[in-house]
């Protein structure tokens, strides 16, 4: 099922790319560069780096797990309309792997990890051998990122590379603000308190970079279930540690943290859930975690705020 279904959205994909030329948009006449990409995070950074050069549409929206997600029909026929495609990579939005790579010749498709330096990558031993995808949680590293966009965009419309340059300069001048802002919140919380635990393993470059033990209910991907043992052995570390917060997230339901906290009660301890994270998905358009830098504002200051009680 899984190959028809492929062979299909490949076919979507070449007569939507056979119907819609794909020439070099004319800036002078106004045209745009079509800019189909996955992630919200992702979405962030061609609007910054791209402007008004870009007409940028993101496939995945507030609360949509990448790891489980499948396109749609209206998304194959973007895909296959695109001038470039950018995605995570890592094997992130692993229902999508075969898709991108049997299109890559048809259409500039770039995962915006391809140049991060492989040394500075996670490789959790449970994650089969392969990268930890979830790179936006430490801002310094995520930033190669947002240089992997400016040179593809440069790169494919050579006319407006110093746009290119001097809005990915804005940017991550932002994104240096946006890490020193994490830094002074984390010095908030004495490091004992430094604990983060939320319904999967996404977190784990954030407690690289900002010094957090990190404990996630699932595994890396949302595809590994979590079973009886994986909720009773998490709770025995809460209760041990009197662990006063855990956090749910908005892309993963939430029913399993609290299977959690009903667990840790059981246990003599009372755990509070400390609120909501975005964490594979960032927020609705038009708010501030609609952005990323205001998904990782939201991020730390609810995670401060419940470790230290205020």
């Amino acid at each position: 099922m899984q190959k028809i279904y492929i062979s299909l959205c490949l076919i979507a994909i070449f007569a939507a790319s056979g119907c819609d030329p794909k020439g070099q948009p004319d800036a002078s006449t106004g045209d745009t560069l079509r800019v189909v990409t996955t992630i919200g995070m992702i979405t962030d950074i061609v609007k910054n780096v791209g402007g008004k050069r870009v007409e940028v549409t993101g496939m995945m929206g507030p609360g949509v797990d990448p790891h489980l997600y499948k396109p749609t029909p209206k998304d194959v026929q973007r895909l296959g309309s695109a001038h470039i495609i950018f995605y995570n990579g890592l094997h992130l939005e692993s229902k999508m792997s075969d898709i991108l790579a049997k299109m890559s010749g048809d259409t500039l498709a770039v995962a915006v990890t391809d140049d991060v330096d492989r040394s500075l990558l996670l490789t959790p031993a449970e994650y089969e051998g392969l990268y930890d995808p979830h790179l936006w949680f430490d801002v310094k590293l995520w930033m190669e990122a947002v240089g992997k966009v400016r040179d593809a965009l440069s790169e494919f419309d050579a006319d407006n590379t110093v746009l290119y340059g001097s809005n990915a300069e804005r940017y991550l001048a932002k994104l240096t603000e946006l890490d020193a802002y994490v830094k002074s919140q984390v010095a908030r919380v004495p490091s004992q308190q430094r604990v983060l635990v939320t319904a999967h393993d996404a977190f784990n470059y954030f407690g690289k970079a900002y010094g957090f033990e990190v404990r996630g209910l699932q595994g890396i991907s949302t595809a590994t279930e979590a079973g009886i043992a994986d909720v009773q052995e998490l709770a025995t570390f809460i209760a041990e540690r009197r662990i006063p917060a855990i956090f749910v997230e908005s892309s993963v339901s939430s029913r399993s943290l609290e299977a959690v906290k009903a667990a840790v009660k059981s246990k003599g301890f009372d755990v509070e859930i400390g609120g909501e994270l975005f964490s594979d998905a960032m927020g609705t358009d038009g708010t501030p975690e609609g952005t990323y830098i205001g998904m990782v504002r939201h991020n730390i200051d609810t995670i401060v705020q419940a470790l230290i009680g205020k």
